[in-house]
């Protein structure tokens, strides 16, 4: 068995986890995870490629191609958290507003939280 074969499957390995994670999960965190996961696998399968038929030496392309991929990658899962904590202040201030019941986490997402459950940061 060849190292291409075996990065390629596991480059397979990652894509189907995170395809599966992306279908079954419905927490936004763990839907952005899954899609890292993927991300991962295809970074692993690009690179794989650039070595399949060069000897000694990878195609710079694709290295070129994953470096980039994964600083765009950097900054849209940065992104997609600054959004999903957004989401889920929104939400906590609405049940707050409405007299419903909200956990005890709005201290722990509010941008002056000083304090945790068992009182005062000393």
């Amino acid at each position: 068995m060849t190292t291409f074969l075996v990065y390629s499957l596991t480059a397979a390995l990652l894509a189907g986890l995170g395809v599966h994670g992306l279908i079954t999960r419905r927490h936004l965190l763990r839907v952005i995870m899954a899609l890292n996961v993927i991300a991962g696998g295809v970074f692993l399968l690009l690179i794989s490629t650039a070595y399949r038929n060069q000897g000694d030496f990878a195609d710079p392309v694709p290295q070129a191609m994953v470096l980039t991929g994964i600083v765009v990658a950097i900054s849209a899962t940065a992104f997609a958290l600054a959004l999903l904590r957004r989401i889920y202040q929104a939400q906590h201030k609405g049940l707050a507003r409405e007299g419903g019941q909200s956990r005890d986490t709005n201290k722990e997402w509010s941008e002056d939280a000083s304090s945790t459950k068992d009182g005062p940061i000393p």
